[in-house]
């Protein structure tokens, strides 16, 4: 039988899942605000990111941020949109697992109107992805260690979804 967790215990699980969850959250403002420095807070000193090239340090994720095509693509409208994530911690180590959307005005789209809302040419899915964001405790709070992403149309994608899945199944919940 499972020793009963103190009331200590249990309140450092509910703020380590809020903040973890916030930490994925904050990645699409930072993202579409395009700001280096605050997706540079997310991630720890030798965070690394693949993105199907195999893995490489994380600025590589904010030089892309300070790139003229993002600038460009911040005036077509980019809109990184997330999931909300799956959260599995394990003392100073977490494994969040979640969805983004890349959701781009459609310029060219019919026009509609929506009662109370005004009309748009609508948006465009430009991609989903699968991410596996791996985490650890810093002295200041939880940080990326690395970040996953497979687009929903590749392969790798399920594997990396399934991960979560088979480490629920195998507490035999």
């Amino acid at each position: 039988m499972a020793t009963p967790k103190s009331t200590e215990d249990r309140l450092r699980a509910v703020e380590d899942q809020l903040e973890i969850i916030n930490l994925i959250a904050g990645h699409p403002p930072g993202a579409d605000s395009a700001s280096p420095e605050y997706a540079a807070s997310f991630w720890a000193e030798d965070g690394v990111i693949d993105m199907g090239a195999g893995e490489k340090p994380y600025d590589t994720m904010l030089d892309i941020l300070r790139s003229p095509g993002f600038k460009t693509a911040q005036t077509q409208g980019i809109c990184h949109f997330a999931g909300l994530p799956h959260v599995e911690i394990d003392g100073d180590t977490a494994v969040a697992t979640s969805y983004l959307q890349i959701l781009a005005a459609d310029p060219k789209g019919e026009p509609f109107e929506l009662s109370a809302h005004g009309t748009s040419k609508g948006f465009r899915v430009l991609r989903l992805s699968a991410n596996r964001w791996e985490l650890v405790r810093g002295k200041d709070g939880w940080l990326i260690k690395s970040r996953t992403w497979r687009g929903m149309d590749h392969p790798e994608s399920r594997t990396l979804l399934g991960k979560t899945a088979k480490k629920r199944m195998a507490r035999g919940v």
